[in-house]
């Protein structure tokens, strides 16, 4: 049964995208589960002078595919929801919220519960925090929690000034800074399988395993969201936060206990053990490319809202290699683009060999490597690849795929990632969330090699709908390795 949860929920940038695509229907389904119920208000905010009721409408038509809605729960759940025209550089107008939310606190029995949504430009996000303060929007009674979108910053110097304005107003254990991949079933469930499995637990390090792969594949382009890819490139918006993240759960020592502290101390260990890249390092070990036209699909420089003479990326690959003593030689190979062949996000774990054969004396072939496939979507499940005698007289090898999928129905009852994170920020949990020192880490990391790009690293062109970049799969020959998943 789930534990219903007292809240105040103003969402700044209420009239958004995010906020109708994820935002709105995440509540619904917290709402259909219970976990809101009679206590919760939300107020959204934005420049626009809406009233009330045209915003139960945008929030109806935002739930129009969602599933377990009806006409009576979509207009009961509207009716928590407020609409407030906001200019979050006008301090009366931080007055006005205070004044709603306390009426709203006090009608709802909210319990003096607070939590802020930024799901607007981050620019804004330091002005909207500072003036949560000093007009003090804080509850006196409850608590008061800040949920932060990405991207938080462009490189380290502007993610620490970012940081340092909210910090100004904000706790770091009231700052929820979301990262969508960390609500994916699979990659929660990373940590189960690593930690819970000895058959796992005991050759997880750099005695048995020979490489990490780690693939998010899009085969969309960048659509709508072409003016924002134009100031961030694939780098940026897939690489030093999800991925990395994806690292994390892969890689980082067990956590003392499955608690908030100890699994970002964990976590933030294993970033410290990301290397310094020099500038050679960083060109020879980062591969960028952008995709042209192919497929019967416009090339990245003739999208809307794209400069003609674009060099942002649209696909990253990479070598990283940490020098943590678990890890030491070990490379995690890695790579995001969009425009490839079809879509999945996977990790693989591929095992050293034995070395020793046995049947090479009866004429046996070389024993394959094994590897562990985890498969976060669309699929969700794993695979287990391991090597067995071939039906028969003779001793023959053959590969044996022990194999697991969630089945699609299950999928689709699932709670989905954003649903997740905002269920854990209303409880207090922070453990699937991001803190300031992991992000401070991987944008070090980022910055090197983001530089190397800039003082003229090349940026090959790749059709959209091929596998991306023949450089890409040369990253691995080098070391002897290839891609485990062969998109074509």
């Amino acid at each position: 049964m789930a534990k219903e949860q007292a809240s105040i929920i103003t969402i700044f940038g209420g009239s958004g995208d995010l906020a109708r695509r994820k935002l709105y229907p995440s509540l619904y389904q917290l709402y259909h589960r219970g976990v809101l119920k009679q206590h919760f208000a939300v107020i959204g905010t934005a420049r626009r002078p809406w009233t009330n009721d045209y915003y139960h409408q945008i929030i109806a038509e935002s739930l129009q595919d969602e599933p377990n809605t009806d006409a009576e729960s979509v207009r009961d759940f509207a009716s928590h929801f407020y609409y407030q025209s906001h200019d979050v550089t006008d301090s009366d107008h931080y007055v006005t919220l205070k004044n709603l939310s306390s009426k709203l606190d006090e009608e709802y029995g909210a319990e003096g519960n607070r939590l802020f949504y930024m799901a607007m430009a981050p620019r804004f996000f330091g002005t909207i925090a500072s003036h949560i303060k000093s007009e003090d929007l804080f509850s006196k009674t409850g608590y008061n929690r800040l949920i932060i979108e990405k991207p938080f910053g462009r490189d380290y110097a502007t993610a620490k000034e970012l940081n340092d304005s909210i910090r100004a107003a904000f706790d770091e254990d009231q700052i929820y800074r979301i990262d969508h991949y960390l609500g994916k079933e699979m990659v929660q469930g990373l940590l189960a399988l690593r930690f819970t499995n000895p058959l796992l637990t005991p050759i997880w390090n750099k005695d048995y395993i020979a490489n990490v792969q780690i693939t998010l594949a899009e085969s969309v382009g960048v659509e709508e969201r072409a003016g924002y890819y134009e100031t961030a490139g694939a780098l940026r918006d897939m690489v030093q936060n999800h991925i990395m993240q994806l690292i994390a759960y892969v890689a980082m020592e067990q956590p003392e206990s499955f608690t908030p502290e100890h699994v970002h101390a964990a976590k933030n260990k294993l970033f410290s053990h990301l290397p310094v890249l020099s500038a050679e390092q960083a060109a020879k070990d980062w591969v960028r490319g952008q995709y042209a036209a192919g497929n019967g699909q416009p090339a990245y420089c003739d999208e809307d809202k794209v400069d003609a003479g674009s060099q942002i990326e649209t696909y990253v690959a990479g070598k990283v290699e940490l020098d943590d003593p678990r890890w030491v030689g070990v490379p995690f190979y890695v790579r995001t683009g969009k425009r490839l062949p079809r879509k999945t996000t996977q990790i693989t774990i591929n095992f050293k060999s034995m070395g020793q054969n046995i049947f090479d004396t009866v004429g046996c072939a070389e024993a394959r490597t094994n590897r562990l496939t985890v498969y976060v979507e669309p699929e969700q499940g794993y695979t287990l690849t391991l090597n067995g005698k071939t039906l028969g007289a003779n001793y023959e090898l053959e590969q044996h795929d022990l194999d697991f999928r969630q089945q699609q129905a299950d999928i689709d009852a699932a709670p989905e990632a954003y649903e997740r994170l905002i269920r854990d920020a209303l409880s207090g949990d922070q453990t699937n969330f991001t803190r300031w020192t992991e992000q401070k880490y991987t944008w070090q990391y980022i910055d090197a090699i983001r530089q190397a790009w800039d003082a003229g690293a090349s940026l090959t062109k790749y059709a959209a709908g091929s596998n991306g970049p023949a450089a890409a799969d040369e990253l691995l020959a080098r070391d002897g390795f290839e891609w485990a998943e062969q998109f074509k």
